[in-house]
């Protein structure tokens, strides 16, 4: 008997070849996000959004940030993203960790993309300083530092400033589920804690 999954690997494979084949000539276009003013306003919102979801926010100034990291991440093993505009001391630099060796570690230190005023949503394109997917899902804390200039009004201002092409992750709040009985549940899918360090405005 055939298997009638047999051919669709090849067909799949025979597709992506030929499109591969006619666009392999294309000119690379660079994605440059148009500019935004930040509105006034925003990025108070934006903490009180955040808090919303029982994450941590604080702000600070950006000569604070490597204290108020370190604080954040006292007594815990810590993995960072290749790229991070600042140094993490004592953190593990991912180079392509498999997920058992996330999973024994407590904490990870990003960057982001985009905070959302509107929604209290943080938007990752996991692009040098923000890392891999895998790597703000699986430990147990994600601090996560956002300009306060990366801060736009709503969902429609933030889609503008992202490039389509790249993986994007939305993160409001810890990650949490509820059973039948609306019972909370935190850290299913991804962290149970989100620390947010608002830097500059």
């Amino acid at each position: 008997m055939t298997d009638p999954s047999a051919g669709r690997g090849s067909a799949r494979d025979v597709i992506l070849a030929r499109v591969r084949a006619a666009t392999s000539d294309a000119p690379s276009v660079a994605y440059a996000p148009p500019a935004h003013a930040v509105t006034p306003g925003s990025v108070d919102l934006f903490v009180e959004r955040v808090e919303d979801y029982r994450a941590f926010v604080e702000r600070c100034a950006a000569s604070d940030l490597g204290d108020r990291v370190a604080a954040a991440v006292e007594g815990c093993s810590v993995v960072v993203p290749e790229g991070l505009a600042f140094d993490v001391p004592g953190a593990v630099v991912d180079a392509g960790l498999s997920s058992l060796a996330l999973d024994a570690i407590d904490a990870v230190v990003t960057e982001a993309t985009v905070g959302i005023a509107e929604t209290g949503t943080i938007v990752l394109d996991h692009r040098p300083g923000q890392g891999r997917r895998a790597i703000t899902l699986v430990p147990d804390r994600h601090v996560c530092v956002v300009r306060a200039d990366q801060v736009v009004a709503d969902v429609p201002d933030a889609v503008a400033m992202l490039d389509p092409r790249r993986p994007i992750t939305w993160i409001s709040g810890p990650s949490a589920t509820s059973d039948i009985e609306l019972n909370r549940v935190e850290g299913v899918h991804g962290p149970r804690h989100l620390h947010v360090i608002v830097v500059g405005g």
